[in-house]
């Protein structure tokens, strides 16, 4: 079947790359051209999108992470069964699924009616992501979702913690989305507000997806529209 693999950090970004390695090779990139973290479900309607093909299995997009799934939908790949969205560097628990690029592209499939999982991985502080870490922990999870009966207008967001290099797998635990907000603290100078909120001191419910990623385990949720 055709599945569609995009992400918010841009084709070239590692993360996706790393999603390829844990599909083995399967499926087609429709991804940005440029960099988009954050840009929740922006879309593109008053300029052109510029669509590059650079193989038969890779589209560059000018265009945000909801602009892919709908070019790739409706247009390029209108076979589709599947989308994919990540691994995004940076988690994407409770609230950020408002903000994040990433999982607006599975959320706009979930309005097409067409299954998508978002993956991210959460980062600890400056240490660099060990994205053969994240492909292994990627794939185990993939496996388990995508042969779940699909429930129309639902969508899976999935955070993977930050393991020690020698710690064991961690657990999958499917839970609920987080409801607190993130941390908003700012520095002022004059009249300029610098953000400087802590992510990984943000409130968190308990058992929450929040709960489960910060405390080292893969937080697993189903999302409606």
């Amino acid at each position: 079947m055709t599945i569609i693999l995009t992400n918010d950090d841009g084709i070239d970004a590692p993360g996706i790359r790393a999603l390829m390695q844990a599909m083995n090779g399967t499926g087609i990139l429709v991804a940005p051209s440029g960099h988009y973290s954050g840009c929740g479900h922006q879309v593109t309607t008053t300029q052109p999108i510029r669509v590059e093909k650079r193989s038969d299995r890779e589209f560059a997009i000018g265009g945000t992470p909801a602009d892919c799934s709908r070019l790739a939908l409706n247009y390029l790949f209108p076979d589709t069964k599947l989308v994919l969205s990540g691994i995004n560097s940076g988690g994407n628990l409770g609230v950020d699924v408002y903000i994040s690029g990433t999982v607006a592209a599975v959320r706009e499939a979930a309005f097409h009616r067409i299954p998508g999982i978002a993956i991210s991985q959460y980062k600890k502080g400056r240490i660099p992501v060990d994205w053969d870490r994240s492909t292994q922990l990627a794939a185990k999870v993939l496996q388990e979702l995508i042969d779940r009966p699909y429930e129309t207008g639902t969508y899976w967001n999935v955070n993977l913690p930050y393991v020690e290099p020698d710690a064991p797998d961690p657990e999958m635990i499917f839970c609920e989305p987080c409801t607190q907000p993130l941390p908003s603290d700012f520095r002022i100078e004059g009249d300029e507000f610098y953000y400087c909120g802590k992510y990984a001191a943000r409130k968190r419910d308990r058992g929450s997806d929040v709960d489960i990623c910060l405390s080292g385990q893969i937080a697993i949720t189903r999302l409606k529209v």
